[in-house]
């Protein structure tokens, strides 16, 4: 399948950097290596040769290509000082910039010295860290990206979705390809769910090994390149053992879900006696986690979700759970199971939610515990996330959270197995599937 032809399907990304063309804002793109920035920034290009922009006005520079690692931020801004239209507008694309050690210093001499549009790509959320937000003052827009939705998987993969009415007058969906192969939504799913969704997977079908080695490499290059060696460029060295990072990241994959902190996964390590050592040394072992953590949390491998208290209005402190930026990662690293495939759903809805612009956290009501509370601007979704709503004791379990909250906003349980009722006393019952194709 042609670059293009994917870049097409992933609009609301390139439909968020055309809304700030030529605006001041420096558009920045953040993701895990491998979810789509460089192809994102060929199509803004594209975009803007379409739209009338002359190609001497583009400078596109990869700094993964060994022809501008060595460059440092002077050197860029002599190279781009040196090719920039004097009497135009310039569009300065920098992809993987944070490879250029102060290369901020040179973003912001471009604001001020040249007429241009700026857009940046980085695999690593350090590229906004404080420092950085404090220099440019407010004057970036982030543009969050993510592996495939199940929309774009289907689509990736070559399928056209097309409704079909069932013999009871349902209306649902079916996947067709040219060839006329035609292929269940809930089929594709299980794919989905078992491969994952980044876009390389796409260029070798869905046989498995190929996937894997895909997905091993993606896995080997975050880790070596987004947390080992920028500890060495950054010059901190407090990421060091490569095991012990595998170590936290089984751990993390294996609990996604769960209420997980810092103190349980050290726990867990240290009566595998992998940190025997910092304790001896004085550290404790609840900080070197940290580190690693926050590590991982910056190539945006992992996410951490907070808890927020519905009653009380106010986030909490303790025991957040962790989500794995794609789902064919955890299947890399964890094998093929089924014993916590209510966890992965979650995982999906979770990011789904991300992709749709939601803010995301944990909800507490009293002693139970709500899987998603959801909000942007005035919009506010409770969510429920289970396998099957076709046990009574299942359905009583998930809707109990849900009934305890006493404000009007929408409230909803998605399951990959519905039972007949689509509604229990103002709570919405849909399906998973329609709910991620919608």
């Amino acid at each position: 399948m042609s670059e293009n032809r994917k870049l097409k399907e992933r609009d609301i990304y390139l439909n968020k950097l055309i809304a700030f063309q030529d605006t001041e804002p420096v558009k920045v793109i953040t993701g895990i290596r491998r979810c789509g920035k460089s192809s994102l920034l060929k199509l803004m290009q594209e975009h803007l040769l379409h739209s009338g922009v002359k190609q001497e006005q583009i400078i596109a520079i990869n700094f993964e290509s060994l022809e501008f690692q060595e460059m440092s931020y002077k050197d860029l801004y002599a190279y781009v000082k040196k090719k920039i239209s004097k009497n135009q507008r310039t569009y300065l694309f920098f992809d993987e910039l944070q490879r250029i050690h102060q290369w901020e210093n040179a973003i912001n001499s471009f604001r001020v010295d040249f007429n241009c549009d700026i857009y940046i790509t980085g695999s690593n959320s350090y590229l906004l860290s404080s420092e950085y937000s404090t220099y440019l003052a407010g004057r970036y827009i982030e543009v969050k990206m993510y592996p495939l939705s199940f929309k774009e998987f289907i689509d990736f993969h070559g399928y056209i979705l097309k409704d079909y009415q069932t013999p009871i007058g349902e209306t649902k969906k079916r996947a067709w390809k040219e060839n006329g192969e035609i292929a269940e939504t809930r089929d594709l799913l299980d794919a989905y769910m078992r491969y994952g969704g980044m876009p390389g997977i796409a260029d070798f079908g869905l046989e498995q090994d190929r996937v894997m080695t895909v997905l091993d490499g993606i896995y080997s290059t975050v880790v070596l390149r987004d947390i080992l060696e920028r500890e060495k460029r950054r010059g901190q060295r407090q990421i060091t053992d490569a095991e012990l990072l595998r170590k936290i990241i089984l751990f993390l994959a294996d609990n996604i879900g769960n209420t997980t902190s810092l103190n349980s996964v050290s726990n867990t390590l240290v009566s595998e006696n992998l940190l025997e050592n910092r304790e001896r040394q004085g550290r404790p072992a609840t900080q070197t986690i940290a580190t690693y953590v926050s590590a991982l949390k910056e190539s945006f491998m992992f996410y951490e979700v907070k808890r927020f208290d519905i009653k009380g209005k106010e986030y909490l402190r303790t025991l957040g759970k962790y989500y794995i930026v794609d789902i064919g990662l955890r299947n890399y690293l964890l094998g093929f199971r089924d014993r916590d495939r209510g966890h992965s759903l979650e995982n999906i809805v979770y990011f789904e939610l991300l992709r749709r612009g939601y803010d995301v956290a944990i909800g507490k009501i009293a002693s139970l515990e709500l899987d998603f509370v959801a909000t942007k601007a005035n919009e506010k979704l409770y969510v429920q996330v289970t396998e099957s709503m076709l046990e009574e004791t299942v359905r009583n379990r998930e809707l109990r959270p849900l009934q305890q909250i006493p404000d009007n906003y929408t409230k909803m349980v998605i399951t990959l197995d519905k039972a007949l009722d689509e509604e229990y006393e103002g709570i919405h019952v849909v399906s998973l599937i329609d709910w991620l194709l919608n």
